[in-house]
């Protein structure tokens, strides 16, 4: 009887411990707060959401058109469990203060000016850069001052080679800039309309597959900044500079070659407008590049937010930032 019952006490303590133990394994990784923040520079106002420890690395989301640091609140939160996440609202997008086009030219040097102005002013030193859209001009700007601040670059159908883009694609970059008559300006104003907007840029290359994925809030919040005709003649200005970043390609590709930066290159593989034979031109150059092709659009952090955070996190824990 007394072995019985010894034994007895030992399985129930065996069992206590086993059952400890699996309750130690549910952890739960809730991710920390999101803040929205602004910063005064230069007698204008810069909008930027944050979110993660400050003491680990940092990844700087920078949006496309015609979106703002929104395209990233579903992104934001899963890379924080592990990172610093900074996602600016352009100069003349989202919250950010829209200076009046009639008196300020907006161009891509301008929106990189004051986008590294604001990286500096938060006492960035180095970090990650996340590009798509608008956000490849941007980013690659700032690269070309300072290519060894960059960590690591994360692409998203961002473009930075004539392959991304068809014939007619070119063309439309390089007469939105030498066209200066009228009916091509009320053209260009027209792709900043709400019809526009939803089912030339959300919608305009879903399928049944993946229609259902894309949130209307994206182009609610999207359409909320681009009420008035100045906010529209913002990005009217920003289609008219355009050119001069596929006039750039070139010394943005010298810039990868020499530098060789770590890249992961997420790319949804069904967006028309820059396709996946850019992201492929990229390992011209980086060829050490991870390529991931994803079967989602244009706006693949919107479809694919998870797949996209997941590749993020994996990719720089593989390469010793974190």
């Amino acid at each position: 009887m007394k072995q019985f019952v010894i034994i007895l006490l030992v399985s129930l303590a065996l069992f206590g411990c086993q059952r400890k133990s699996e309750e130690t394994k549910k952890q739960f990784f809730l991710p920390p707060v999101t803040t929205y923040n602004y910063v005064e520079i230069d007698s204008v106002k810069l909008f930027y959401r944050e979110a993660g420890d400050q003491s680990n690395p940092t990844i700087v989301l920078l949006h496309g058109y015609p979106s703002s640091s929104h395209s990233y609140r579903n992104l934001i939160p899963m890379l924080a469990t592990h990172y610093h996440v900074i996602a600016p609202d352009n100069l003349g997008s989202g919250y950010s203060t829209h200076l009046d086009p009639a008196t300020t030219t907006y161009t891509f040097d301008l929106l990189a000016d004051y986008t590294e102005k604001l990286i500096d002013r938060l006492d960035i030193k180095n970090y990650v850069m996340y590009m798509q859209d608008f956000g490849a001009p941007v980013g690659y700007r700032m690269l070309m001052k300072n290519p060894k601040r960059i960590e690591a670059l994360i692409v998203q159908n961002a473009n930075a080679y004539l392959d991304g883009l068809s014939s007619n694609r070119q063309d439309f970059f390089r007469t939105a800039q030498t066209d200066t008559s009228q009916a091509k300006r009320d053209f260009l104003y027209s792709l900043t309309g709400e019809d526009a907007i939803i089912n030339k840029q959300y919608l305009f290359d879903l399928d049944a597959t993946n229609i259902n994925r894309q949130s209307p809030d994206a182009w609610t919040h999207d359409l909320a900044f681009l009420r008035s005709e100045s906010d529209r003649e913002i990005q009217v200005q920003l289609f008219q500079d355009y050119n001069t970043n596929l006039i750039r390609y070139p010394k943005w590709q010298k810039m990868l070659r020499d530098n060789q930066p770590k890249t992961l290159i997420v790319w949804g593989k069904k967006d028309l407008k820059f396709t996946y034979k850019g992201a492929e031109a990229y390992l011209r150059d980086v060829p050490d590049a991870e390529l991931h092709l994803l079967d989602a659009g244009h706006f693949a952090a919107e479809e694919k937010t998870r797949d996209i955070a997941k590749l993020i996190l994996e990719f720089l824990s593989k390469n010793g930032i974190e």
